[in-house]
């Protein structure tokens, strides 16, 4: 789950308005949003302290307020910090009172603080007053349109930084070390909302460019390399691309179920009404293409085909709607992402029940006695990621004996992971802040130097118990999903050999696949849709219009990594597969270029926003 808070400074340094200690033409600007009433702070005050021995007139160093919320200390704090550096003309020297007098506050502290610098605040003003705290809101209101919500968070040059406060980590930041700068270009790419969809068409368009290169023969070839471990007798071995798609494509599943069960759960599927309208669109979605392909296709062999025109790939989708930005209104994004989840674990369903092999009842019991110890897991409040995990694997290998798409194993492992935090929420939080008070207090003595070994532990228990095992497996595997096994099924997946022959016989396949991907899909979603609403059932939002949402089911015509699969097991990798995927991968793009023509254009509420902003 990517953090999608802002990462740029908002506004910019400005030497006129900022508190600023250090030469002006500095290449390195460190800026930090912090509270005289917050411990950590204060302990980074002494390494902002390093940091300027180390870095002399190559830094300087920026101070901006952000007193911890619901604090009459660190508020006070500020406007003290303000009103006597406003006063005295020495910002600098009133701040680094309140750094090493703090981070707790009498009341009675801040006159006497004041009057060291002889400055009473009886005499002041109440204009005085009323500047100093417009100043301390002007930085609050910075810091929430740049992304800064604790203290301290710091900038470099402008860009939030994520790492860890230490002098070693801030000062590697500071100079661009090479480790710091991968770092961050990878983070801005996973953040980059298209970044998915974008790794997944590289590495289809390298398959599809080695394929038909003289390495395709080889590269076809390499894919069906048998693997896997072997004891004695006993052989777990299958081909590579098994292993991709029956394994690796686990994790994808996984992740679908975890989003699903997160939005039904405590998401924008959670109420019954607002989850009405994608599920029926979604359920629509999926109907019509499937209905369309059999009409198309004669019956045989190559109906076996009728779920592939059925999926979405979400990555792409969401990828595009994404580029368009704010020509597509947010309510419009939320519909079409529960749309795609929806539509993602319908297919998983529809692969289990109508793309399986034979059934093996002793493996399938088995399976079904391992789904019930998850189920007593999850009821008996059991809230480590790892035992699920463990059992997850079990259940992978039982469903693959049994007969049924191994893949199952993770929407299952979704479903049975627990979503919601623990009931003792509260005592947790609690414990976890009596540790750190006490490591706090203990720390200011002499010869320690941190946290103790216990005091780590019982707050690594205590984190392990706070986080649900739902939300650590999403955010753990989320980011593997997208980067990394999206990308390798797309690679093993879509290469094929553009050649006459793949046409002979299956013209009549590739016009049931394209037609619908392209036209069943939009159709389907907005006469679901509207007979959703029309029905009472739904209620559409206002903020878009049934023209945006017929862009957005044309989009949901993006089939590619789903489709792919489907049209795997529907035919194996013989021509049929290969002029499937020739018709997935021209009725993609020309869905996503539908979906572009219909979005680009605003509504004509869209278009009175800038009008109206420029009026006032």
């Amino acid at each position: 789950m990517a953090d999608a808070r802002p990462r740029r400074l908002d506004p910019p340094v400005d030497p006129q308005r900022d508190h600023v200690l250090g030469a002006p033409e500095a290449p390195i600007t460190l800026l930090e949003y912090g509270s005289y009433a917050c411990p950590y702070c204060h302990a980074a005050h002494d390494i902002i302290v390093d940091l300027r021995d180390r870095f002399g007139e190559r830094m300087r160093y920026v101070f901006r307020h952000l007193p911890i919320r619901d604090s009459d200390e660190a508020h006070q704090a500020a406007r003290l910090a303000e009103y006597v550096g406003e006063t005295t003309g020495d910002f600098w020297a009133i701040h680094d009172t309140l750094m090493r007098r703090g981070p707790t506050f009498a009341p009675e502290d801040f006159p006497a603080i004041a009057a060291e610098f002889a400055v009473p605040l009886e005499a002041a003003s109440p204009a005085a007053c009323a500047a100093a705290d417009a100043r301390v809101q002007e930085h609050i209101d910075s810091a929430q349109r740049s992304g800064a919500r604790e203290t301290p968070t710091f900038f470099i040059n402008g860009r939030r930084y994520e790492g860890a406060w230490d002098q070693g980590a801030l000062a590697d930041a500071m100079v661009g070390s090479l480790g710091h700068r991968l770092q961050a270009a990878t983070l801005d790419f996973a953040r980059w909302a298209p970044s998915a969809g974008l790794s997944l068409l590289l590495m289809a368009l390298v398959a599809v460019g080695l394929a038909n290169s003289p390495l395709g023969p080889a590269f076809l070839a390499a894919w069906n390399t048998p693997f896997g471990l072997a004891l004695g007798d006993a052989a777990f071995i299958m081909p590579l691309l098994d292993w991709i798609n029956h394994g690796l494509l686990t994790v994808f599943f996984l992740v679908v179920g975890l989003e699903i069960k997160r939005e039904v759960t405590v998401g924008r599927l959670a109420s019954p009404r607002v989850a009405a309208l994608p599920i029926a669109a979604s359920l629509g979605g999926m109907t019509l293409p499937a209905l369309i392909f059999l009409a198309v296709v004669p019956a045989g062999p190559l109906s076996a085909g009728w779920g592939v025109p059925i999926a979405t790939d979400t990555a792409f989708a969401i990828g595009v709607i994404a580029l368009l930005g704010e020509r597509v209104p947010v309510e419009l994004r939320v519909f079409l992402t529960a749309a795609v989840i929806v539509d993602d674990l319908a297919a998983i369903g529809i692969l289990a029940v109508f793309y399986s092999e034979a059934l093996h009842t002793g493996w399938l019991a088995l399976s079904a006695l391992i789904v019930v110890v998850l189920v007593s897991m999850n009821r008996s409040g059991i809230h480590r990621a790892l035992p699920y995990g463990a059992f997850g694997v079990l259940l992978w290998i039982c469903l693959h004996h049994a007969g049924l798409h191994a893949t199952l194993a993770g929407v299952v492992l979704a479903m049975v992971t627990p979503t919601r935090p623990p009931a003792n929420l509260r005592a947790l939080q609690a414990q976890a802040e009596m540790v750190i008070r006490e490591e706090t207090r203990v720390g200011m003595q002499a010869l320690h130097h941190g946290p103790s070994e216990d005091a780590l532990h019982t707050l690594d228990v205590i984190h392990e118990q706070i986080e649900s095992p739902a939300s650590k497996l999403l955010r753990t595997m989320a980011p593997w999903s997208s980067y990394v096994v999206l990308p390798v099924f797309s690679l093993a997946n879509a290469g094929v050999t553009w050649t006459p022959d793949v046409l002979a016989g299956n013209v009549r396949l590739m016009w049931g696949v394209a037609l619908g991907l392209v036209l069943g899909k939009p159709l389907g979603i907005v006469l679901a849709a509207w007979l959703a609403v029309r029905t009472g059932l739904a209620v559409k939002p206002h903020e878009y219009s049934w023209r945006q949402l017929t862009g957005a089911g044309a989009l949901a015509g993006i089939g590619f990594t789903m489709s792919l699969f489907i049209a795997g097991e529907a035919f194996g990798h013989g021509t049929h597969f290969a002029a499937t995927k020739i018709a997935i991968f021209l009725a993609s793009l020309i869905a996503g270029a539908l979906g572009v023509a219909l979005l680009w254009r605003r509504t004509a509420a869209q278009q009175a926003v800038p009008d109206a902003a420029a009026v006032r």
